[in-house]
Parts: C-alpha cells; sequence; structure tokens
C-alpha cells in the first residue's frame, strides 16, 4: 500500500472516543497494565464491544497511540509487509512506544510474523479478533506459550443493567421495588439480547445487517461458500429450534444435502464466527461425545429472534439460552445428559462432572415439575452430585430428597447477578 493512504489512516483512528464507556465484566482481566510479557487476545463475534473495550484500554494506558483498525476499507489491499511501514509512521508522527493496539487482525494474512516481531522485542500488543479458528490457527503456531486470549460476549445480565443505569445490591433481591424494576429489565434482556448498538438504538434493521455482514463476510467471503440459499436454511433453522437435539444426519435431509459432513463444516464455520455453538451429550468416552447427538445455542436472544421463524415464540428456549452464554462467559465446560431422562446442562470440571442444571420457564404445573425434579435427579444419582440446581423465572425454593440431597429453585435473574 501507498504510504500516505496508510498515514491518513493512522492519523484518523488515532483519537480515543470521549464518551463514557460502559464497564465489562472481563475488563479487569484484559486491561493488563503492560507489566506482564502476554500479548493480549480479545476475540468474539463482530459489534459485540471489542474495539470499544480495545479503546477502553487505550484510554487508561500512558502509551496509547500506535492503534489501527483494519475493518477500515481504506485497508484493503493491506499486507504483511505494509506493518513495517506503519510502525515507521508511529515513529514518525508520535515517537518511539511500546505498546501495539490492532482491531480486526484476522483481516491481516500472516500477521502473527509481525506481532510476534514485535513481543520479541520487548513490545506491548493488544489485538482483537471475529474468527475463532483462524485465530487459534496462528496463535497455536507461532504464538505459543506468549498470549492470553479472552473471549468478549454480547452484554451479560449485569453489563446489561449498568448501560440501563441500574445498580444492583443484594438485599435489592429482596425488596420489593428494586426487585421489580430488575425484574422488568430482565423481561425486556431476555428478547433483546446484549448487543450494545441495538440496545442504543432500537432498530432491528441494524440486527438484520449485522447477521448479513456476519454471513456474507465471515462465512460465505472467507471460505469461499457458493450455497448462499442451503447456509441461510440452516442458521434460519438453528435459531429456530436453540436447546433441541440434532444430529448431522438429520441437518443433511432436512437441507436435501447428499453428504453429513457438509454440514459439520457449515456448522465449524458458523462457530469459527461466533454465531452459534453446540454441546455434546456427555459420555466418558470421547468418541461416543464426538458421534452423539448435539445441541445448539446462540449467540444473542435478539439476534436469534430477528432471524428465526419462531424463537420469540419459545420462552423456555430463550431462558436456557441466557443459562447457557452466562456458563459460557465463565469458561464451564458445558455438555448436556440424557438417559431414560434428560438434563439441559452437566458441567464439567477436570475430569468430573460437578454440577447439573435444569432450565424450565416454572415448575408450578406437576407434569413439569415432575419431569424437571426426575431429569435433574438422574444425572444426580449418574455423577454422584449432592446438589442440584433448577433455574426457574420466578420461581424460588429448596427441595430436599429423600435421601437428604438437596435442590435448589432459583430465578434466572437471581442467580445471574449473584454469579
Amino acid at each position: 500500500m501507498d504510504t500516505e493512504t496508510l498515514k491518513t489512516a493512522v492519523i484518523s483512528h488515532n483519537s480515543i472516543p470521549g464518551e463514557e464507556f460502559i464497564e465489562r465484566d472481563i475488563f479487569d482481566k484484559v486491561k493488563d497494565s503492560g507489566e506482564n510479557p502476554f500479548i493480549i487476545i480479545i476475540n468474539g463475534i463482530r459489534r459485540c464491544g471489542k474495539s470499544t473495550l480495545m479503546q477502553q484500554i487505550r484510554r487508561i494506558n500512558k502509551e496509547n497511540r500506535y492503534y489501527l483498525n483494519f475493518d477500515d476499507e481504506r485497508l484493503i489491499g493491506f499486507s504483511i509487509d505494509d506493518f513495517q511501514k506503519v510502525h515507521e509512521i508511529y515513529v514518525e508522527l508520535y515517537g518511539l512506544e511500546n505498546t501495539f493496539y490492532f482491531d480486526e487482525i484476522q483481516n491481516i494474512d500472516k500477521w502473527e510474523t509481525f506481532v510476534r516481531r514485535m513481543h520479541d522485542s520487548k513490545n506491548k500488543v493488544y489485538i482483537t479478533g471475529s474468527n475463532a479458528s483462524m485465530l487459534s490457527r496462528e496463535l497455536g503456531t507461532r504464538l505459543t506459550g506468549r498470549h492470553l486470549s479472552y473471549t468478549l460476549y454480547p452484554f451479560s445480565f449485569r453489563e446489561y443493567l449498568r448501560f440501563n443505569n441500574i445498580s444492583v445490591s443484594k438485599d435489592d433481591f429482596y425488596l420489593t421495588e428494586p426487585r421489580s424494576i430488575i425484574k422488568k429489565h430482565f423481561n425486556q434482556y431476555l428478547t433483546t439480547g446484549g448487543i450494545p448498538e441495538y440496545l442504543m438504538y432500537g432498530n432491528t434493521d441494524y440486527l438484520k445487517s449485522l447477521y448479513e455482514s456476519i454471513i456474507y463476510r465471515d462465512v460465505i467471503a472467507r471460505y469461499n461458500l457458493p450455497d448462499e440459499k442451503t447456509l441461510k436454511d440452516l442458521i434460519h433453522y438453528l435459531a429456530s429450534n436453540i436447546g433441541r437435539e440434532f444430529s448431522f444426519n438429520s441437518l443433511r435431509k432436512m437441507l436435501g444435502l447428499s453428504n453429513a459432513t457438509t454440514v459439520k463444516e457449515y456448522l465449524n464455520y458458523f462457530e469459527n464466527s461466533f454465531l452459534v455453538f453446540t454441546i455434546p451429550r456427555y459420555s466418558p468416552s470421547l468418541k461416543k461425545q464426538m458421534y452423539s447427538n448435539k445441541k445448539v445455542y446462540f449467540i444473542d436472544n435478539g439476534l436469534a429472534n430477528n432471524i428465526s421463524f419462531r424463537f420469540s415464540g419459545n420462552r423456555g428456549g430463550m431462558l436456557e439460552n441466557i443459562v447457557f452464554l452466562s456458563l459460557k462467559r465463565k469458561d464451564c465446560q458445558i455438555y448436556f445428559h440424557k438417559d431414560k431422562k434428560e438434563c439441559d446442562f452437566v458441567i464439567k470440571d477436570g475430569f468430573e462432572i460437578r454440577e447439573a442444571i435444569q432450565v424450565t420457564q416454572n415448575i408450578e404445573d406437576s407434569v413439569t415439575r415432575k419431569r424437571e425434579i426426575e431429569g435433574l435427579k438422574e444425572a444426580m444419582d449418574e455423577y454422584e452430585l449432592k446438589e442440584g440446581l433448577i433455574l426457574t423465572e420466578y420461581t424460588e425454593e429448596e427441595i430436599v430428597l429423600q435421601d437428604k440431597r438437596t435442590i435448589i429453585v432459583k430465578p434466572i435473574w437471581k442467580w445471574l447477578l449473584e454469579g
């Protein structure tokens, strides 16, 4: 690229926005004063706030002028050789600094070679990216042992309350007015999700535009895929069936494809772009896990509502998706249990299952109550757990089983805020 174009981009990116930022839950982990030697990686779906988080980090660091966002159309055609030109421009314009900030770096082929060189020269580097596979591939080759990686998700419920200027203490769980305010906002969060710019402007066309950008830029264009209709049919089906079991073969038949491997590849592409997640049925055998049915969850309720056929009418599925996302934010190893009965989530810690969780809208109905308790109890028996958890929309109680084990029933909103 020509030097003048690069210099124009560098200058235009240099300022730090002056508005107030919503503090993210992972901010303390990623802000890093520069004292440790690691490259800091922030990945996640497009428009979840990675660039804003990067600006927050820049704001608190003394060295903050070596910044570039590779989503800028002026940088189309940027190659690995242009990094050296950019470095020289930085020194020319701003003097010597040892901290670099690069947004959406996965757009640049072989970016990891420059980042490693800067790291080996005792520089601090922060980068963001929107493709899990490409980042992990590069990080796993040239940058092994040199980085700390964090995933940023759309707003959690706590961040959503922060966005709405609602502060919460544990006393508020038991006071009528604050509790009612929290529940009101939870009902809104359940359907709107947590994409920051959508919450700011409330325009559903924005969610449609975001979805199209992910599908075309992060999936179709990146992997050079010709069958746009099949991809869209698949993602619409997945968004409409959150929390339900599927097999690659059943999806193959539904889509009219000849090979289940194609379906598996499409799902990998969606997962690499952070759009969907799949979890397997738990088994001590990795081979059985690999070939078992999966369940699918979505990155954001608002986004799923916007592109699905019926997700907005499935309140139980929306609740389950929020619980799943909270577990993902905690970096849990998540599975589902199924034998004679079913349990929505079992959480593995080390080599053992340590927690079993059911999610349901309510357990007021006797049939639903029996099903949820029996499914949870079967998981507790299987994994020798003394306590189980049922998360509901509003119900709160403690159930003591005949063998003295305990099932805690708790509202999802309260569980989200306690963690």
